[in-house]
């Protein structure tokens, strides 16, 4: 029973820090805009993104004022890595019962 509360209770600490650098925040300015790494963040928090921006219009999963093709690659390269990552790793689970 402590080992669940303990996993809950980091994932919700990871939540939360992650929502520190979320996409419409306002940390983005036109004369700093973002770049390959924050495209790389940006598209590990999507789903996270995803969920508060359906309560805040402000918020979203991809940033406006970005630097065009490097971030672009970087969103796309960690939203592909996170999510085929985990779909891989069902595969071979399944694939070893």
């Amino acid at each position: 029973m402590k080992k669940k509360i303990v996993v809950i209770l980091m994932i919700l600490i990871v939540a939360l820090t992650a929502t520190g650098c979320i996409p419409g925040d306002g940390s983005i300015t036109n004369s700093n805009p973002a770049g390959f790494f924050w495209g790389i963040w940006h598209g590990w928090i999507a789903p996270i993104s995803l969920i508060i921006g359906i309560f805040d219009k402000n918020i979203s999963i991809y940033e406006q004022i970005n630097n065009g093709w490097w971030y672009d690659l970087g969103f796309y390269c960690s939203v592909i890595s996170g999510f085929g990552g985990i779909a891989f790793t069902r595969n071979k689970y399944k694939k070893k019962k």
